[in-house]
């Protein structure tokens, strides 16, 4: 996986574009590192506050960055049109080629300290299984947590949940509410939350939980929503028939579904699988969560609810 950065992009891609250019392998060795341990940091952040200092360190990293290479390509838009020499050959002879040296450096440095802390506060790999022929689709509804134990939600928790209740026109007949935040902050939680509140629960005659996850296949997405709403193992084997059976099917019926853990940045995805489901009552909602604020912005059609990392105070509670 690849660390996620508030606008969307990943900080693989944003650095790969600078330190290639430099030469640089230093990088790739400590993003590899980095990269095995994230989704252990990820789901342990909420609990010990030490792992999240230390995912607060690789995000103003990741930001210092991203400043970094943002300055380089104005530099290399500024020499293109004053007719200055390529910027590789302006790197090594100006000063501002030594500031800059001096910036990756200090960004090599701070990433090498974060790299060394990961085994100090007992991150450990955890392995993703992919298998490209059977997408990740998963229709367990994850159970009721106690609330008790869940600290400085409450306010994300009454937003979502107002916005199940509302009847609101928006010119759509399905809501999709995005929930949007770096990984671990508890987007899943807060929708689980919202799923099983009591307020909610006598609103839907069908409610469905499907984990998304890295692959977004419509056929095995629509195929699985219309097995949920039937109770019955599907065998069409064509997405058009499919589809045409789940709009017969959710046709007088208002549902809520909770598509959790979307990576899809494909629209034309979306729209394939969106499509049946717009047969349903009005006032049906979908609740999507994701790392990015563009596949947020794509799916939903109310502004995304994005969560913030909680109060140190909570934290420690």
């Amino acid at each position: 996986m690849a660390l996620e950065l508030v606008g969307g992009a990943c900080l693989s891609a944003s650095l790969q574009l600078l330190f290639d250019r430099m030469a640089s392998k230093q990088l790739k060795i400590k993003l590899s590192a980095i990269n095995k341990v994230l989704d252990d940091a990820e789901k342990k952040q909420l609990a010990d506050r030490a792992v999240r200092k230390w995912l607060n360190e690789l995000k103003h990293t990741v930001y210092k960055t991203e400043d970094l290479v943002y300055e380089i390509h104005t530099e290399a838009f500024r020499c293109e049109i004053e007719g200055k020499p390529h910027l590789l050959s302006f790197f090594s002879t100006t000063y501002y080629a030594k500031q800059i040296n001096q910036r990756i450096a200090k960004i090599l440095d701070t990433l090498e300290y974060i790299v060394q802390q990961k085994d100090l506060i007992g991150l450990k790999e955890v392995g993703r299984v992919e298998n490209k022929s059977s997408p990740r689709v998963s229709i367990i509804v994850p159970p009721l947590e106690d609330e008790s134990g869940i600290y400085g939600r409450n306010a994300d928790k009454e937003a979502i949940v107002n916005l199940l209740l509302s009847y609101a026109d928006t010119g759509n007949k399905i809501s999709v509410i995005p929930i949007v935040g770096m990984g671990g902050l508890g987007k899943t939680t807060l929708a689980k939350l919202a799923y099983h509140d009591f307020r909610v629960n006598n609103l839907y005659d069908i409610k469905m939980w499907i984990t998304v996850s890295d692959e977004f296949d419509v056929f095995m997405l629509t195929k699985t929503i219309l097995e949920k709403v039937t109770s019955r193992t599907c065998s069409i084997e064509y997405q058009y028939d499919l589809q045409l059976k789940l709009k017969e099917v959710l046709e007088g019926k208002k549902f809520l579904l909770v598509l959790d853990d979307v990576w899809n940045e494909n629209y034309d995805h979306w729209y394939a699988l969106k499509s049946p489901l717009e047969f349903a009552v009005f006032g049906s909602k979908i609740i999507v969560t994701t790392r990015s604020d563009s596949i947020g912005s794509m799916m939903g059609n109310v502004p995304n609810h994005c969560l913030q990392i909680i109060s140190d105070e909570d934290g420690w509670k």
